[in-house]
């Protein structure tokens, strides 16, 4: 053949780079990755962070088990293999996102020290932004519109991060933010306050 031997991903050289996107839409791409415990306000924090960012004419993404679980990863349980699998291919959407130059906003409970790491490594060190929303188990128990926490306290549900199954809060190197006593639309404004020198392209 007459390519034979040689790179069949050569035009990945001239596609336009992650800085030209940038460029054009004059902010600099991160992945914000939210961890806490089902019902810890998470999607919410998300939710309100995005308007604020959206209002100072940043463009960003939301990620979370709703619209990530319906449909890429639609196949997927929630054994520890599926588990980890959901995560290492959210970060590969990151990597993507970044380099399309958006912000990326994630909500996902990512129990343990570890499944982050993968996600970190993915994504690069860089561009990952780890925030704890850091919620009480009770707290989240109030808030559970969905039942969940109660259907794993009566064995419904198995392997129930908090409850059957453990949550590893970050050690080093993260936001933390305390939301027994703060409002999603605060806790939005305190996100966006650490994470302004990071998006506002140089």
């Amino acid at each position: 053949m007459k390519n034979e031997g040689r790179n069949i991903f050569s035009v990945f050289d001239e596609i336009l780079q992650r800085k030209d996107k940038e460029n054009l839409l004059n902010q600099r791409s991160i992945a914000i990755w939210m961890t806490g415990l089902s019902g810890s306000g998470k999607t919410t924090i998300a939710i309100a962070l995005e308007q604020l960012l959206n209002k100072k004419g940043f463009l960003t993404q939301v990620l979370d088990g709703d619209n990530v679980r319906t449909g890429i990863n639609n196949n997927l349980g929630f054994c520890e293999e599926d588990r980890t699998e959901n995560i290492r291919r959210i970060a590969e959407i990151n990597k993507l996102f970044i380099n399309c130059g958006i912000i990326t906003i994630n909500c996902f409970v990512s129990p343990t020290i570890a499944i982050r790491q993968q996600a970190k490594q993915i994504i690069g060190a860089n561009d990952f932004v780890e925030v704890f929303i850091n919620t009480p188990i009770e707290v989240c128990e109030k808030r559970d519109v969905k039942g969940l926490y109660a259907k794993a306290r009566k064995g419904e549900i198995k392997n129930f991060t908090g409850i059957d199954a453990p949550f590893e809060a970050p050690e080093t190197d993260f936001i933390n933010l305390t939301t027994a006593d703060t409002t999603p639309s605060e806790a939005a404004r305190l996100l966006l306050d650490h994470i302004l020198t990071k998006i506002i392209k140089a």
